[in-house]
């Protein structure tokens, strides 16, 4: 029986990375057992701890790459404040909340994170942060360091506002929701930095 090389082994790493990060954000953490999550990369069971020491393990590796995938999402819009009100109008767009398991995985995974390892909540940290300081950049890009707390500030307002948005069952409202969500982040950012 021959075995894969190195090149295979991580091709099926990253599929199950991947299909993880879509399940985990629409059925959560708590919701997502191993063998659906290996079912989605169409693998067994058996084949998971090849890859990964635990769930756990493997939910920070979705956090920290479905994080990157946010920032290089970002950081391919202009580098300026054009490019961050787009962020901010497609971060709190109906396609967005709709889209959960297509989306952010701060807003579908917050509240499961806050209780998991401190691995995945050191990915988490250290994904976000590049978030921020690409906020904080187009904010002041003389001085990035001094827009940090603002860029905190409006991300947790886009974060806050697309989880009420989705918990809402008034479609209108949630709407409605998602607009002065946006209106709020464009005032925050408005503002020079505090």
């Amino acid at each position: 029986m021959a075995r894969y090389g190195k090149e295979h082994k991580q091709a099926t790493r990253r599929r199950i990375i991947e299909k993880a990060g879509r399940r985990l954000k629409r059925d959560g953490i708590d919701g997502s057992g191993i063998a659906a999550l290996m079912a989605d990369a169409g693998l067994t069971n058996g084949a998971f701890y090849a890859h990964f020491t635990s769930k756990d393990d493997l939910v920070a590796a979705v956090v920290a790459d479905q994080l990157r995938e946010q920032s290089e999402g970002f950081g391919a819009l202009a580098p300026d404040r054009a490019g961050l009100e787009r962020f901010v109008r497609a971060y709190l767009s109906v396609e967005h909340r709709d889209g959960r398991e297509d989306g952010c995985p701060s807003a579908a995974l917050l509240d499961e994170i806050g209780r998991c390892t401190d691995a995945t909540k050191q990915a988490f940290t250290d994904g976000v942060l590049v978030v921020i300081d690409d906020i904080a950049a187009r904010l002041a890009p003389d001085d990035p360091r001094s827009a940090r707390a603002k860029a905190l500030s409006v991300f947790a307002t886009m974060v806050g506002t697309l989880q009420l948005s989705r918990a809402l069952a008034d479609r209108a409202l949630a709407d409605d929701v998602l607009e002065q969500g946006v209106q709020n982040a464009l005032t925050l950012l408005g503002a020079g930095p505090e």
